[in-house]
């Protein structure tokens, strides 16, 4: 339990030391008069000693009494630990909490150098006020005009520096609670077709860009996976691909094998045959490196060394341009690889595994419109399942169109045969 300490009086006094003139029957310490004269201290839940000034001494008490009953309900929070600057919080404990390999290190850092600290660098942690986290949020389309997923993906982060703050203990709310974060803006995405994808692979003006869009198309794999593929993540007996790392470049160190950024990316997809057939006559006629740092990769330039991205996404918008169709991304095969599996009724979880997505709701977001596109055939399958005996779906009537429901096609008589 705490006590109050009086630090404008000595209570020890030696027997010669002269009496307070202003406190009968007290005598004056060195720091009688200066600051606040009572102190509360107590012991933290590790044992080490917290204290605080206060100006009088039912003050101290009323602390020492509030201090300990957080204690004992486990919602005690240090009084100096919000404190920090949101800066040192954010930089030295948020950021390597993440978990997190170092190019999404440097998005992380990077978004919180140019959108919090500006703002709330200097700031302790605890002075941030939920009126302000929401004028904060504004700030990221009026004053930085971040669009489309950026406000979201910004805010994500900076709300996370706080949330973890709470878990440490630092502060008790995060100023977030309660404010809605800036909507999740996801363009719809129009995927080449099977035939404008066949076009870009007859339009590839060398065997490598036409292997890497086909086997894109049927994988789904990013830009980096395909750029980063290795022969002994193949199985060509099995008929399967693994997905466990992806080519990246860093500044000051060039392109590197890099592990991907979630648990979610990495995935084993099942290959089709055109797959299987169409890597094995590649690496047949085009002999990954047999040694060194690209040992095994199977797309590589002459002399063996990795493609970097701007220049795959050069050949692909030469390609396009070659085919006579509209300029696209290579993220858009991807997309292609998508809306196949989406168009052949595979469910959403499937997809999302397929992809590599995080969670459903991602693959939803992006892809929710070719989901809706399939809606007209749940319609045909449930017709078909409940048309009557030689009747075909084309047949059935709508009541709205003017026609008449059957009596045992009724919902009063579906109801009877169900009771009885």
């Amino acid at each position: 339990m705490g006590y109050v300490a009086d630090r404008w009086h000595k209570t020890r006094p030696n027997p010669d030391d002269p009496p307070c003139g202003e406190h009968k029957g007290l005598v004056a310490s060195k720091n009688h008069g200066k600051g606040k004269r009572w102190q509360a201290r107590y012991d933290d839940p590790n044992g080490r000693e917290i204290t605080s000034l206060h100006k009088t001494k039912t003050e101290a008490e009323a602390e020492i009494v509030k201090q300990e009953s957080a204690k004992q309900t486990g919602s005690w929070l240090d009084p100096k630990a919000g404190v920090v600057t949101v800066e040192k919080y954010a930089l030295e404990t948020w950021l390597p909490a993440q978990g997190i390999i170092g190019r999404s290190v440097k998005e992380y850092r990077g978004a919180i150098e140019r959108y919090l600290i500006p703002e709330w660098g200097n700031r302790q942690i605890r002075s941030i006020r939920p009126s302000e986290a929401g004028a904060w949020q504004q700030l990221l389309t009026t004053k930085y005009k971040l669009s489309g997923g950026y406000p979201n993906r910004v805010a994500r982060y900076v709300r996370g520096v706080f949330k973890l703050a709470v878990v440490d203990r630092v502060i008790a709310v995060s100023p977030f609670d309660g404010i809605k974060a800036p909507i999740l803006v996801e363009s719809a995405v129009f995927p080449p077709d099977v035939a404008e994808v066949r076009q870009l692979i007859a339009a590839a003006y060398k065997p490598l860009w036409g292997a890497m869009i086909e086997l894109t198309a049927l994988t789904g794999l990013r830009s980096g996976e395909i750029r980063g593929l290795r022969l002994s993540r193949v199985d060509f007996l099995r008929r399967t691909l693994h997905v466990e790392q992806q080519l990246v470049y860093e500044a000051g160190r060039g392109l590197y094998f890099d592990d991907l950024k979630t648990g979610a990316g990495r995935r084993v997809l099942p290959l089709p045959k055109r797959a299987v057939d169409l890597l094995a006559a590649y690496v047949a006629a085009y002999p990954p490196p047999g040694g060194g740092e690209w040992e095994g990769l199977v797309f590589s330039m002459p002399g063996g060394k990795p493609i970097g991205e701007s220049t795959l996404d050069w050949a692909f918008k030469n390609t396009c341009r070659k085919a006579g169709v509209e300029p696209r991304h290579w993220h858009e095969l991807r997309h292609h690889y998508a809306s196949v599996l989406i168009a052949g009724n595979e469910n959403p979880k499937v997809v999302q595994k397929r992809l590599g997505h995080k969670d459903v709701m991602t693959t939803l977001r992006t892809y929710a419109h070719l989901f809706a596109e399939a809606e007209e055939q749940t319609r045909d399958v449930l017709d078909a399942a409940w048309a009557e005996p030689g009747e075909t779906a084309a047949q059935q009537e709508s009541p709205q169109q003017g026609g008449r429901i059957p009596e045992s096609r009724r919902s009063t008589g579906a109801l009877k045969q169900v009771s009885s």
